[in-house]
């Protein structure tokens, strides 16, 4: 199969597996989903739902959390993953926010990267969901599922070199969906132990590399 109509037949079917693909994180504003991004690095998107509530109540505004230090974060989030770097981060990325960009989270590439504790793929969900633009974060399970199904050769080792080669073929005006889709594929059917291929709608089409 050719890898256009590969690209093709995966947008059809996942698009009707999850119509309704969307962050599973909650937020309310721009602010809120940074915070709750940065957070589920190497962590669960249920995990951080559960310590955000608190954590907005006792910063609800990025003013707030620039007022406050990392040991005031701390508590808020020490259930998470690495929770000491992630309330040095969520410190630093509010005081710059505030001292920088006037207290508006950026909404270019170059200006979120330079945030402390913002790398491409945090950059790239809030282009995607906060800004209603066009693009392809790579996270473990989009990063997982394109090379099982098939969709970028073995010679993508990075995310950087899978977003670049999703974004060449999947079309433009679906790259955020394309993104929500593999995710919750990779969440809920094609996960990283036993996938459940008899109950997978690419289950025809696809590799099958679990290398």
């Amino acid at each position: 199969m050719k890898k256009r109509e590969l690209y093709n037949k995966c947008s059809e079917r996942l698009s009707q597996a999850y119509p309704e693909a969307a962050t599973e994180l909650h937020f309310s504003s721009p602010y809120e989903l940074l915070v709750a991004v940065m957070l589920s690095a190497q962590c669960t998107d249920k995990r951080v739902n559960m310590v955000t509530p608190a954590l907005f109540e006792a910063f609800p505004t990025v003013q707030d959390m620039a007022a406050a230090t990392p040991e005031q974060i701390f508590p808020y989030i020490k259930s998470v993953s690495y929770p000491n770097s992630k309330a040095d981060h969520l410190a630093g990325m509010a005081r710059m926010v505030c001292d920088r960009f006037d207290g508006r989270i950026p909404d270019t590439m170059e200006e979120m990267t330079s945030l402390p504790g913002v790398g491409r793929k945090t950059a790239n969900v809030m282009l995607a969901v906060a800004f209603n633009g066009q693009a392809m974060p790579v996270d473990t399970h989009v990063f997982r599922l394109s090379h099982r199904i098939g969709l970028v050769p073995k010679r993508c080792t990075t995310p950087l070199s899978v977003e670049k080669e999703l974004v060449k073929y999947f079309p433009k005006e679906l790259l955020s969906r394309a993104h929500h889709w593999l995710i919750l594929h990779g969440r809920y059917v094609c996960t990283a132990r036993a996938p459940k291929c008899a109950n997978c709608c690419l289950n025809d089409i696809c590799l099958r590399d679990f290398d």
